[in-house]
């Protein structure tokens, strides 16, 4: 096992992240919370106390008092880096752009203009990600996965059309919270899907790659993760940082609504569900009246604006997931809901981004 503490009380006892050229103080990702959840406030925060601050870019346009949804967007986004980058002080800043967003090059090309530090993508197989790269591109790719074969496909994909090897890699276990990368709950609960059985597995072969190609890919795991000895345990077991989203919205820098806040820190374990989502894919979420309603067979009215999934088909959905999702994230949780991981119950109070990360890494 890896010892990561330091005999000096009140320092840092786990080394930083390295990516590339870029250092952080803590090996910390702040997963991105799309539509509304983790924008400029709370990834500038996380940044500036030495973890990667993450913008979630999924419903990004909803923020911007505009018809056009992808013109919105790419206003939005580039408003929220640069507020982000402002905040963090010098801090490494990234964003989260799902495969599955209909405008994903508009997203990815924006984010590159910006001078973004780092792209996570996830929500499918981020497969063309590299042939938005310039020759003057210093930002990152990190895509993200739920299993080793995965990572190998992208690999192989990325090294055999672009000549490119992943910066980093996210491994994002079954308990973390909003859409999960497994088919069925049945997957969700396997026990061959945990993190403490796949980031061993996927350790070894980033190690290979490493062997063959000369360049390290740190892996990065979460989904779950609450405290320090989560972390540690994560750690110990072969990753380079974690990854942790649920923790850091009730938080006061977190961009949600104060109701959004609420509902996770007044959920507890029995109140969690696993939704069927009109992405298509399962998801984690706090239950309410909104998806009581929905389980009932009860439609939510709508008209599709955003077309903003590739994957959700509008036509025979019961609602809008975009509009959900932003009515919960400024307050609206009679028309919306609220995505959660699986360690909510153990979220009781509002805190400042710093103390949170002081609490898990010195």
């Amino acid at each position: 096992m890896n010892d990561h503490r330091s005999s000096k009380r009140g320092e840092n006892i786990f080394k930083g992240l390295k990516i590339g050229e870029l250092t952080t103080k803590y090996p910390l990702v702040q997963g991105g919370m799309a539509v509304g959840i983790s924008l400029d406030n709370l990834a500038g925060a996380v940044a500036k106390a030495g973890g990667i601050g993450v913008i979630g870019t999924a419903g990004i346009g909803l923020f911007e008092n505009m018809k056009n949804y992808k013109e919105a967007s790419k206003i939005a986004l580039k408003k929220f880096i640069r507020s982000a980058k402002e905040k963090a002080n010098g801090g490494v800043v990234g964003v989260n752009i799902m495969v599955a967003l209909t405008n994903y090059s508009d997203m990815v090309k924006t984010a590159i203009d910006e001078g973004i530090d780092i792209i996570f993508s996830g929500a499918g197989l981020p497969l063309s990600l590299p042939s938005y790269l310039t020759e003057k591109t210093k930002t990152k790719l990190v895509p993200i996965v739920s299993s080793v074969k995965a990572a190998q496909v992208i690999i192989k994909r990325w090294v055999s059309k672009y000549n490119y090897i992943p910066d980093a890699i996210v491994l994002e276990g079954p308990k973390a919270g909003g859409h999960l990368g497994f088919k069925n709950k049945e997957e969700i609960f396997s026990e061959k899907n945990s993190l403490e059985n796949l980031v061993p597995q996927l350790k070894e072969f980033l190690i290979s790659i490493e062997k063959k190609y000369g360049k390290k890919i740190p892996l990065i795991a979460g989904g779950g993760l609450f405290s320090k000895d989560d972390v540690k345990k994560i750690l110990d077991l072969g990753a380079d940082g974690v990854q942790m989203a649920t923790r850091f919205i009730a938080t006061e820098e977190c961009d949600a609504h104060e109701n959004f806040k609420k509902a996770i820190i007044n959920a507890k374990s029995d109140d969690i569900t696993i939704i069927k989502s009109p992405v298509g894919m399962p998801g984690r979420a706090i239950k309410n009246n909104f998806i009581v309603a929905v389980e009932n067979g009860e439609k939510k009215p709508f008209e599709c604006r955003y077309h903003c999934i590739k994957t959700c088909d509008f036509k025979t959905t019961p609602y809008c997931i975009a509009k959900a999702l932003y009515n919960a994230a400024i307050g609206d949780l009679e028309n919306g809901f609220v995505f959660t991981g699986a360690s909510v119950e153990k979220i009781t109070k509002i805190e400042k981004v710093e103390n949170i990360i002081k609490e898990l890494f010195e």
